[in-house]
């Protein structure tokens, strides 16, 4: 387990900041009894605390499976991707949100993207392209995406339109469970 480098760093904030914008500095500057760090363990990177961190150092890292909550991996290429086990901390900090109805839950949870038809609300202002948490219509949130148009123009489109692009899903801990982790 190791700090992530200034490229590894800029492609992980990048993504986050996508997500949660400005938002970003609550993951980072934190008081110090509540202090929590990036590491990089096998393509895979961890938010953690940093007591956690210290406790860490004493198991060998090949025994070292997982610690502190894995917000992503970087792929053969270097690009990140987000992963569904930092919803929690995505959803705390969203700039950006859709709610779906009942009828558009489960198509969501079986990995489609969010057509109009489903769409309950929308953070008023969202621009296209940027990305948005969808929770379902009692605030549980199922997972995250992009918008494929902006507020303004999803309410001029028909009910087969799609408004978000599907990226991940709470449904993924029992489709992907093998390949998680």
């Amino acid at each position: 387990m190791r700090p992530l480098t200034e490229e590894e760093t800029k492609a992980v904030f990048e993504k986050l900041a996508n997500y949660i914008g400005k938002n970003l500095v609550h993951l980072i500057d934190r008081d110090e009894d509540d202090a929590y760090c990036f590491r990089l363990h096998k393509d895979r990177v961890y938010y953690l605390p940093l007591p956690m961190l210290h406790l860490a150092t004493s198991v060998a890292r090949p025994n070292l499976i997982s610690l502190g909550t894995c917000f992503g991996k970087f792929s053969k290429t270097q690009k990140f991707k987000l992963g569904i086990t930092c919803l929690d901390w995505i959803a705390k900090y969203a700039k950006y949100k859709v709610w779906i109805k009942p009828s558009g839950e489960l198509p969501f949870l079986y990995g489609n993207h969010v057509a109009k038809a489903h769409l309950g609300r929308i953070t008023e202002d969202t621009p296209e392209h940027q990305g948005v948490v969808v929770y379902n219509m009692a605030d549980v949130p199922l997972g995250f995406g992009v918008t494929a148009r902006s507020t303004i123009d999803t309410r001029k489109l028909d009910p087969t339109g799609i408004i978000v692009f599907h990226q991940a899903d709470v449904g993924e801990f029992l489709r992907d469970e093998d390949t998680m982790f």
